[in-house]
């Protein structure tokens, strides 16, 4: 295995079903909305037929929760075991983090506050608390490409150097954008099989387990 200088090194981590074992604003679709809307969103979305936004914001708009109810939920969300190892372990290195999710900010600074992840940094829609209803804002969209909400892409790419080594992890459709600026990928899911399809490198992952021994070994 080739050993990596962690000082050029940025790392990007993707957060549902990647830092996190579930899509945390997927379960809350039909535990809080108040009608049918989002399943048929849903499925206009993962026909291609809207981007992520657009099937965000009514999926959002048809939400009944308030602070409390939305809190609680939260607090039930589980992290990946190995995300704290990674992250100690990156930190002693002096590696560069980032955390990039079409998710929203309050949900993601909730749940990793409540692991004891205090300083990461976050790119994320934004999110709104009024009363029972949610109110979101995308300030990281891209005007020329409706696929994703939040463009992390671009979020990437202003954090990075040229001489940096670039490792993306991650699983979604979101993801596929930004991992092919990637050096190194971790993939499952949609990102895996997309790679697969076109034929480009990258590691498969099943856990975060794989992702912290591929580090201790790189930058031992």
């Amino acid at each position: 295995m080739k050993i990596i200088n962690p000082q050029k090194c940025a790392v990007f981590f993707d957060f549902d079903n990647t830092i996190a074992t579930c899509d945390v604003f997927d379960g809350m679709l039909p535990r809080f909305s108040r009608d049918d809307l989002w399943v048929k969103l849903e499925k206009e979305w993962k026909r291609g037929r809207i981007g992520s936004r657009a099937c965000l914001e009514g999926q959002v708009k048809g939400l009944s929760i308030d602070k409390h109810a939305l809190d609680k939920y939260l607090s039930e969300i589980k992290l990946e075991p190995y995300f704290k190892k990674i992250v100690k372990g990156l930190a002693v290195n002096k590696v560069k983090m980032f955390v990039l999710s079409d998710n929203f900010d309050y949900i993601l600074k909730r749940i990793l506050k409540a692991n004891g992840f205090n300083d990461l940094k976050i790119y994320s829609n934004k999110l709104k608390l009024v009363g029972s209803s949610l109110i979101p804002v995308f300030p990281y969209g891209n005007k020329s490409c409706h696929i994703c909400a939040h463009c992390k892409t671009k979020n990437l790419l202003a954090n990075i150097s040229k001489d940096s080594i670039i490792i993306y992890i991650g699983d979604g459709r979101s993801d596929i954008c930004p991992a092919q600026y990637a050096d190194i990928v971790f993939a499952k899911d949609e990102l895996l099989e997309y790679f697969k399809q076109k034929g480009m490198t990258c590691f498969s992952y099943t856990s975060l387990k794989d992702v912290y021994d591929f580090f201790k070994r790189s930058f031992a």
